[in-house]
């Protein structure tokens, strides 16, 4: 018996929906991972480095901006040059108590893997 096209359609309709429910069926049996973790870190990573690179250039200008008050006797300069350069130093703080937070996310992250790595 030969098949028509509108069969072959047909059956390779079926076959699709049947391997489309067997995939949904196998994903639903993997077992989640215990904890979730970020998927974008390259955007991270380079959010940080950015601030950072930020914090360092405000320090410069700072040092430059107190620098020239100092050559040219303008107190106003130096006062606006030394409070970039505390300014630089609140941003770095912050950027440091990020990367505090980051690592101690980390291991979290890593003792809680690792206890359902155990019980598994």
């Amino acid at each position: 018996m030969k098949m028509s096209m509108a069969m072959r359609l047909r059956l390779l309709h079926r076959f699709a929906s049947f391997l489309a429910v067997a995939a949904l069926g196998f994903l639903a049996l993997m077992p989640l991972p215990a904890m979730a973790m970020p998927t974008d870190h390259l955007t991270i990573t380079f959010a940080t480095m950015a601030n950072k690179a930020d914090a360092k250039a405000k320090e410069v200008e700072g040092k430059l901006e107190s620098a020239a008050g100092a050559l040219t006797g303008d107190t106003g300069k130096q006062i606006k040059g030394n409070a970039k350069q505390v300014q630089a130093s609140a941003m770095k703080a912050g950027e440091n108590m990020k990367d505090g937070a980051k690592s101690v996310a980390k291991k979290i992250g890593n003792a809680a893997d690792s206890i359902a790595n155990d019980k598994s």
